[in-house]
């Protein structure tokens, strides 16, 4: 028996069902993408702070070192990466510059470290380092 009847069908005709949900949904994505690293910068602003270990880490031994700090907090743990990520990170002047918050975790209790501090060279130097404190709420100048 011949096919000679049968007309072909269109490559849109067979596919449609599949194609456009798959199109709205890349769509969606590529459009959330741009939406999340058009504003302030702030995918890159993490991008960078993820990466910046130096800067946590001699900040949490200057916390450390404080005494107020130890009595209240304990000993520090060292900066998780999901910290950084639940932070608020602003880095100016070409990266050079930032004003960072993170969650810290002590032996003894837990609280909030804001830092701002500028680049010399391969260097981080802080203007400020400040530990923030809610039971009780106190406020620890580290580096003022």
């Amino acid at each position: 028996m011949d096919n000679e009847l049968i007309a072909p069908t269109s490559w849109w005709k067979t596919n449609w069902k599949w194609f456009v949900p798959t199109c709205i949904v890349l769509f969606t994505i590529v459009a959330t993408l741009l939406a999340t690293t058009s504003i302030d910068g702030t995918a890159s602003n993490f991008a960078q702070a993820y990466s910046e270990d130096s800067l946590y880490t001699k900040a949490i031994e200057k916390v450390n070192a404080n005494h107020r700090a130890k009595t209240i907090l304990g000993e520090i743990e060292p900066i998780g990466k999901l910290a950084i990520l639940e932070g608020d990170a602003k880095y100016t002047n070409d990266n050079t510059s930032v004003e960072i918050t993170i969650r810290i975790k002590g032996s003894k209790a837990n609280g909030k470290m804001d830092i701002s501090a500028y680049k010399n060279g391969t260097q981080w130097e802080y203007k400020r380092i400040t530990i923030r404190i809610k039971q009780p709420k106190e406020e620890i100048a580290i580096i003022d």
